[in-house]
């Protein structure tokens, strides 16, 4: 085997590449990263598709929502058919308005309560359902927490003899 074969050998033998090994020190193996990409990218996509994986709910419980939704399209397009009824017919708006003039105030108070209970509870209630199908959704998908727990570990193929010695040389001199 001639010098230069002694050579290469030296660089690449032993089923190593040394230069790619040096080069992988400065700059990240493209190749790698894109995998770590990867299972970064198939985490998330199972862990927001968990979010909207349909919960066993009854015909009772799909009513129930259909009926809680209502109030606030309700609301806004009577906003709007009164807004109408004015351009249209200003004597009857006006005869209505008038009517709604003459509700005790302590009325009015009792249905902003009512009205502002309402909202309240419903928004409480989708806070808590919201948090109950996300700790739902990451127990459906365990993938998640090992691919976090993928990203938080460094891979790592080969010890690093250099390393190991610094280590040592650093751990004897900070017992001394």
């Amino acid at each position: 085997m001639g010098l230069i074969g002694q050579v290469l050998s030296l660089i690449f033998g032993g089923g190593r590449n040394a230069v790619k090994e040096t080069a992988e020190v400065f700059r990240e193996n493209a190749e790698a990263g894109a995998e770590r990409g990867k299972d970064v990218q198939l985490a998330a996509m199972a862990a927001h598709g968990a979010e909207f994986y349909p919960q066993g709910r009854g015909l009772f419980d799909r009513a129930m929502d259909a009926i809680n939704r209502l109030p606030r399209p309700l609301m806004a397009l009577g906003c709007l058919g009164l807004i109408m009824s004015a351009m249209i017919d200003p004597v009857w708006f006006a005869a209505r308005m008038a009517g709604i003039a003459l509700v005790p105030e302590p009325l009015w108070w009792l249905l902003g309560v009512i009205v502002s209970f309402y909202f309240g509870a419903r928004h409480q209630a989708k806070g808590q359902e919201f948090q109950r199908s996300i700790a739902a959704s990451m127990a459906q998908v365990p993938t998640v927490v090992e691919n976090l727990k993928l990203l938080q570990t460094v891979e790592t193929r080969d010890t690093n003899p250099a390393l190991e010695d610094w280590r040592k040389a650093n751990s004897q001199t900070a017992t001394k």
